[in-house]
Order: C-alpha cells, then sequence, then structure tokens
C-alpha cells in the first residue's frame, strides 16, 4: 500500500552508516554527516573491522551518534539490517564510511520524501549532474546489466539499482524482512520495495569512486551473486 505520509520540517533522520576497515575514510565521513544540517542521529556499525577502525570509532564521542560493533566481519547487508533495526527516525538514509558518497547531496534525497511524493528515494550516479569519477568500465556494464535485469522484474525504470544511497520513510521499511549479507541487500531492497507498491523516486547524486588500492572492497564474486539475488528475490 503506498504511504501518504508528508513531513514538518521538524522531522528526524536516521543515518545508516556500515564500516568495514575505513581507518582512512571514517573520522571524515562522519564529519562530513554531522556538518549536514537536520535533526539526527549517526547510526555506525563496525563490522568487525581489523585495521584500527574500531579504535577510532571508540574515541569518536558525539550525542547524535549510536555505535554498534560487530564481533566479527558478516557483511555490509547485514551491518545494514542491524542499522535499520536501531533507527528511529522517520526517514532512514543510507551512507557507505567510504567517501565515495558525499552527504552534500542529502537535500536531493530526501525532497521527494519530504514534499510528500515519494516512500523510497534512490540516488543515481547515472541520471546526470554532479561529478563523476571516471573508473571501471566493466563495473559500469556490469551494473546497468544488473539494473535492467532489475527493472525487467520489477517493472520500475531505475538507472542506478546498485547505487548506495538509498533514502526510506519508517513505513515504507515496515514488514520488510531482509536477509542478505553482503552485496545482494541492494536487489533485494529494490524487489522488496517494489512488491510493497510503493512510490519510489531517482534523483541525480555526485559519485567520488575510488580504486581497489584505495578500499573499494565489491568485486566480480558480489555481482555474480547480485543477479542470483535479481532472480532470487523476483521469481522464487
Amino acid at each position: 500500500m503506498e504511504s501518504n505520509t508528508e513531513f514538518s520540517s521538524n522531522f528526524r533522520l536516521s543515518i545508516v552508516i556500515p564500516a568495514y576497515n575505513e581507518r582512512a575514510t571514517i573520522k571524515k565521513a562522519i564529519d562530513s554527516v554531522l556538518n549536514s544540517p537536520y535533526n539526527k542521529e549517526i547510526i555506525i556499525i563496525d563490522d568487525g573491522s581489523t585495521d584500527g577502525t574500531r579504535e577510532l570509532l571508540q574515541d569518536y564521542q558525539h550525542p547524535d551518534i549510536i555505535k554498534i560493533f560487530h564481533e566479527k566481519n558478516s557483511g555490509k547487508g547485514r551491518a545494514i539490517q542491524t542499522g535499520f533495526s536501531r533507527a528511529t527516525g522517520d526517514i532512514v538514509l543510507i551512507q557507505d564510511a567510504d567517501l565515495e558518497y558525499d552527504p552534500a547531496d542529502y537535500p536531493n534525497l530526501l525532497g521527494p520524501i519530504l514534499n510528500g511524493k515519494a516512500d523510497v528515494v534512490y540516488g543515481s550516479r547515472f541520471a546526470g549532474h554532479g561529478a563523476h569519477r571516471v573508473l571501471y568500465f566493466w563495473h559500469y556494464i556490469g551494473n546497468k546489466f544488473l539494473t535492467l535485469l532489475s527493472n525487467v522484474f520489477t517493472n520500475l525504470n531505475l538507472t542506478d539499482m546498485e547505487s548506495c544511497y538509498k533514502a526510506f520513510t519508517r513505513e515504507a521499511l515496515a514488514d520488510i524482512e531482509l536477509k542478505e549479507n553482503r552485496f545482494g541487500f541492494e536487489p533485494e531492497i529494490t524487489a522488496k520495495v517494489a512488491k510493497k507498491k510503493l512510490r519510489i523516486y531517482e534523483v541525480p547524486i555526485s559519485y567520488y569512486g575510488r580504486t581497489y588500492e584505495e578500499g573499494k572492497k565489491i568485486n566480480w564474486k558480489d555481482g555474480l551473486w547480485a543477479l542470483w539475488c535479481v532472480i532470487k528475490y523476483n521469481i522464487i
């Protein structure tokens, strides 16, 4: 069922940040999120980091920050599930800890929800506008293929199903049970919000992609699993 919720200017935003071995970027990412002009809670889930990320987080103190520590690495999807379970805001937004996505784009992401038009908003790296680092042709092709295949089953016309930047009303996430522990989260959540017939919008965002040498983690095996998840959550 579609939600018709409209938000006042005093809405509360829950920002969920999964983090795994992001020592080089985590503090700058948190500072950027803290600078966003919203009434917010920032839920950081350290997913079993071994590079010193956990120690940096333990030393970071701020009243808007909730820190959760997984004892072992369970995957980005599992960390997001943990974050969703703790979120209390009117709107829930996912933010990666690697600085590939810019919190300056939050107004674009939140706009359709705050205007009462959308229940879910995807930030697209391919919808035009905003800086976009030029990297990895085959990643781009894989992303476009997975998005196209997902669209075939969901009957949506997304340009970037695999985008990290996704924002949801709390009502949109209600009754959605997530199962994917790793990067299968993206096709899974897309299939499940589509099945709920929610109002889904897409907005352009900037993208500051990084190389594997800089810490990028997704690989071809994750791509194959995402392909399986598109089929699994739309057909099976």
